[in-house]
C-alpha cells in the first residue's frame, strides 16, 4: 500500500501563488526560482505562461518527495511472549485400545489424542510448543518452537509402538525438564497424556516431578481411557474396565508436586473440555505485536522534480543561444 509519512506537507502546494502575489505587489516582478537566471529575454517571458504547468509539476513532485512516500507491505506478526509448553504423549501398546468415539466412529486412544490435541496446538498462538513421545523410553520429537504447524505434523506422523510398548513416565518428565533448562526463564508447562502407569525407564515419576518443581515447571497430567468397554466373547458380550492399568494416584501426585492438576479423559468431550480448561489456567499472551515493512520511495518524485527543473532551465537558456542576429549586431560586428 502506498502512503505518505508526512501527508500534511501537501497543504504547502499553493505556496508559490502566495509568494508570487507578494512579490508582484511589492516589486511588480515575476517569481524567481532558485537556479533560474533572472536575465531572460522577451521570448522567454512569453514562454513562461506556456511553461507554467511545468513549474507546478516541479513543485508538486518536490513536495511529494519531502512528504516521504513509502510502500507499506503486509502486516507481519511478531512472536508474542507466551509460554514454553511441552506435550508428552504416551505411545505404549495400550494406546491402541479402541474405547473412544469420534463423530460416531469407534477409534483408539491415540487417534483421539491426535484429533483433539491438534485443535489445542492451533489455539496456542504465541506459545513455543514442543513434543515428546514416550513408551519404553522418551524421545524428543519436536523441540520448543513457534512453528505450530510442524509440531502438529510430527504428532500426526507418530504411530503406536514407534518407541516401544511399555510406559516410561519418569523419563518423559525428566526429558522435558532437560529441554526447559536449555531455554531462558519463562512460564514452563508440561502436559502429560498417558493411559497406564510407569513400568519402564530409569527414573521414578515422583523424583522427576520433584526436580520439575524446583525448576518452576507446572505439570498437567491427563489419564486417558474409558471406564467400561463391551467386547464379544464366545459366551456373549462382556463388560470390562479397559483403564485398569491407569495409575491415577501417581498422576495426581505428579500434578500436586508441581502445582498442576490431574484430569481424567473418558471420551472426546472430556478431553476437549480438559484442553479448554488448560487454556483458562494457562492463557495465551494477547500482547501480539506486528509491524509493516516499509520501502522509501522519495527519490522517485525528487528525481522527477530535478528533471523538470533541468528542462525548464534548458528551455530558458536555449532561446538566447538561437536568436537571429539583429541589424545593430551586424553593424557592431562590422
Amino acid at each position: 500500500m502506498l502512503a505518505l509519512y508526512w501527508p500534511w506537507l501537501l497543504i504547502l502546494l499553493p505556496l508559490p501563488l502566495l509568494i508570487k502575489r507578494v512579490n508582484m505587489n511589492s516589486a511588480g516582478g515575476y517569481l524567481q526560482l532558485p537556479g533560474i537566471s533572472a536575465t531572460v529575454t522577451n521570448a522567454t517571458t512569453t514562454n513562461y505562461k506556456f511553461g507554467r504547468k511545468r513549474y507546478w509539476l516541479m513543485w508538486l513532485f518536490l513536495l511529494l518527495a519531502i512528504a516521504r512516500p513509502q510502500w507499506l507491505g503486509d502486516p507481519i506478526e511478531l512472536p508474542a511472549k507466551g509460554r514454553d509448553l511441552m506435550m508428552a504423549v504416551d505411545l505404549s501398546g495400550s494406546m491402541q485400545i479402541e474405547d473412544m468415539v469420534i463423530n460416531g466412529q469407534t477409534v483408539n486412544r491415540f487417534t483421539l489424542i491426535q484429533h483433539v490435541l491438534s485443535d489445542f496446538i492451533e489455539r496456542r498462538k504465541g506459545d513455543r510448543l514442543g513434543l515428546i513421545l514416550f513408551a519404553d523410553h522418551a524421545y524428543l520429537q519436536a523441540p520448543l518452537t513457534l512453528d505450530r504447524r510442524s509440531v502438529a505434523t510430527f504428532l500426526d506422523d507418530a504411530q503406536i509402538g514407534l518407541v516401544g510398548k511399555q510406559t516410561a513416565i519418569g523419563e518423559a518428565i525428566a526429558l522435558a525438564v532437560k529441554r526447559f533448562d536449555k531455554v531462558a526463564e519463562s512460564n514452563r508447562v508440561l502436559i502429560l497424556l498417558t493411559d497406564g502407569s510407569n513400568n519402564a525407564g530409569n527414573i521414578e515419576p515422583e523424583v522427576a516431578a520433584q526436580i520439575a518443581a524446583k525448576r518452576n515447571i507446572t505439570i498437567y497430567t491427563i489419564g486417558v481411557g474409558a471406564d467400561v468397554l463391551e467386547r464379544r466373547t464366545i459366551f456373549g458380550k462382556e463388560r470390562v474396565n479397559p483403564s485398569m492399568d491407569l495409575d491415577e494416584g501417581q498422576l495426581k501426585k505428579i500434578a500436586d508436586l508441581t502445582k498442576g492438576y490431574y484430569f481424567r479423559a473418558r471420551n472426546s468431550e472430556d478431553l476437549e473440555g480438559i484442553y479448554q480448561e488448560i487454556d483458562k489456567l494457562e492463557p495465551v499472551s494477547r500482547d501480539q505485536l506486528s509491524y509493516r515493512p516499509k520501502s522509501e520511495l522519495f527519490y522517485w518524485p525528487l528525481l522527477m522534480s530535478l528533471l523538470i527543473s533541468f528542462l525548464i532551465s534548458l528551455q530558458q537558456l536555449w532561446p538566447s543561444l538561437t536568436l537571429p542576429k539583429t541589424g545593430k549586431n551586424k553593424e557592431a560586428n562590422q
